[in-house]
């Protein structure tokens, strides 16, 4: 748990990449496996969930700390982090623990969800005592399930590969899908070429991948055995397009670009091995029986067949609208007239498996046209149209069109590229329309969480509606630091009213915010709901008066 300790904080002291690299290095070439297993796991986001109620949590730090209520919820809104601020009030332990990882997490973390409330309070207090600040900040964020330490992805991978002398795609494949943090999936993860990153088809990337710095034969990352045969639902890390910002002209020739609508879905892949389907969504999360349209297209795919898509809310031939999705989500049973009412495609556009064997290295075309060559009965798959358009110019008039046919604008693709791992700059990119912008007043903000705890920095916007400012979306990116800093010095020049946390400021700073989507909804005030707003830019030009209507906001739902 030490070295655990030693390297969170390592992590969070910088904002450096090559000094996160290289204190992963560092931890997971010295970690035993039943240790780096466990950091992996963690590291990557897949924390336990929430063992404990937080009003428990508190109460307990709070009787161990000696404190009162009122006093821990004042430091908590100067702290602004519920597990490092249990950390700094609890008196100073004796001598800190010299137990690994494994031992914490698998004999006294998860066996808490079995155990009853006296028990789980002897336990954490227990654990408590035997560490330093330093574990327990580690601990208490475990505990908590927010292990959150400014670590992507792909920095865990980097690290992986430079330990382990396993190419970065591979190791980005063998983290996906279903697996246990056990000493036999770390050995699976950092071993050699062996059967394939599948385990159970032979893959061109894992025979070519094995380029980098080996680890030294007699370290904990040098596994001793091929590894073992991974999951049959293992789907492929996906490849991510990044936004187009420049002028589409710079791409070249329009010859060299696959061109296609950009849908708003959920990205998945589609898996049918060994006579059973899989239905894996961009989050890593199993998904198939949410959605057993999906689950009953699988059934009729051939063998070895994994596409890569959208789930789209279809109906009559067209998409819905991505509310419509959301509809189904959350719902744990799926009745007969929700399924009628919304039900889904998978808008097919590449293929990553066919006929058991990774096809990710061929080019674009090829995979298309195999995709094309799968015999399913009329309407079983939808696959994504390819758009023709002669020149950059046709293309733009066509993406003028976009919200019309119930689309985010194009997607652009290389032709001949492969199909890579991760977010690639070259081969893919995401050209969409210009988002919806209004103009809005900051009514209400509150502090942020982390770094941001002592910030005003998560704001509520209103837009006119009868004289009156209402709440109309809530935002808290797309400002500077520098902006950040005053908006945070009027907040407490300005402050009206105290709801907790939340102030109620003067009525008088005007902010553009953008946002992709807008719908009616009864639950909020405004009676409209929008999709990922943010604060396109700060309007110093205008008055609150400036600011728009709910009469405006109405006109963009066409």
């Amino acid at each position: 748990m030490k070295a655990f300790a030693e390297l969170y904080a390592a992590l969070d002291e910088t904002t450096k990449t090559n000094e996160k690299v290289a204190a992963l290095t560092r931890y997971l070439a010295a970690a035993r496996p039943e240790d780096a297993a466990w950091a992996v796991n963690f590291l990557i986001g897949r924390r336990p969930k929430r063992l404990l109620e937080s009003r428990k949590l508190a109460q307990w730090a709070t009787e161990e700390a000696g404190v009162p209520e009122w006093l821990f919820a004042e430091c908590y809104h100067a702290v602004g982090d519920f597990a490092e601020l249990i950390a700094l009030l609890l008196p100073p332990a004796e001598e800190s623990t010299s137990l690994p990882l494994h031992h914490w997490v698998e004999q006294r973390l998860l066996p808490l969800r079995e155990a009853d409330d006296e028990t789980r309070r002897a336990w954490l207090v227990s654990a408590w005592r035997e560490m330093d600040e330093g574990q327990r900040f580690a601990w208490n964020k475990l505990i908590t399930g927010e292990f959150r330490v400014g670590v992507s992805q792909s920095l865990v991978v980097r690290a992986l590969a430079e330990v382990s002398g396993v190419s970065g795609e591979v190791i980005s494949h063998r983290l996906m899908g279903e697996w246990q943090p056990t000493p036999e999936f770390w050995k699976q993860l950092v071993g050699g070429a062996g059967q394939g990153a599948l385990g159970f088809a032979s893959t061109s990337r894992d025979a070519e991948g094995q380029a980098g710095s080996a680890a030294p034969p007699d370290s904990p990352a040098r596994a001793e055995a091929a590894p073992p045969a991974a999951p049959i639902s293992r789907p492929y890390p996906f490849f991510l397009a990044y936004p187009l910002e420049g002028d589409v002209e710079g791409l070249g020739d329009i010859r060299d670009w696959q061109v296609e609508w950009k849908w708003d879905g959920i990205r998945a892949q589609l898996i049918r091995r060994q006579r059973q389907t899989f239905l894996w969504s961009r989050g890593e999360e199993l998904i198939t029986p949410r959605f057993p349209e999906l689950d009953a297209l699988g059934k009729l795919l051939p063998e070895g067949t994994v596409i890569d898509g959208e789930v789209l809310p279809w109906k009559e031939g067209a998409p819905l609208p991505f509310a419509q999705m959301q509809r189904r989500i959350g719902r744990k049973v799926l009745g007969h007239k929700i399924l009628a009412d919304v039900p889904v495609v998978l808008m097919g556009y590449d293929l990553l498996e066919f006929e058991g064997l990774d096809v990710r290295e061929r080019p674009l075309e090829w995979r298309r046209a195999q995709l094309e060559s799968i015999a399913l009965p009329d309407g079983a798959l939808v696959l994504s149209p390819i758009v023709e358009a002669g020149s950059w110019d046709g293309l733009k008039l066509l993406r003028q069109g976009s919200r019309e046919r119930k689309v985010e604008g194009f997607m652009l693709k290389r032709r001949g590229s492969p199909y890579r791992v991760g977010r690639r700059r070259g081969d893919w990119w995401k050209w969409k329309i210009q988002p919806y912008s209004v103009d809005a007043v900051l009514i209400y903000a509150q502090p942020g969480n982390g770094r941001r705890a002592s910030l005003f920095t998560d704001y509520t916007f209103g837009i006119w509606d009868q004289g009156k400012l209402v709440p109309f979306a809530k935002a808290y990116s797309g400002l500077t630091d520098d902006e950040i800093q005053e908006v945070d010095a009027f907040v407490r020049r300005n402050t009206i009213e105290k709801f907790g946390p939340v102030h109620a400021v003067k009525q008088e700073l005007v902010f553009e915010l953008a946002f992709e989507g807008i719908q009616r909804s009864p639950r909020h005030r405004s009676g409209i709901a929008v999709r990922f707003p943010r604060m396109a830019r700060w309007r110093h030009d205008k008055k609150p008066e400036d600011a728009d209507s709910i009469e405006t906001i109405r006109a963009l739902l066409g």
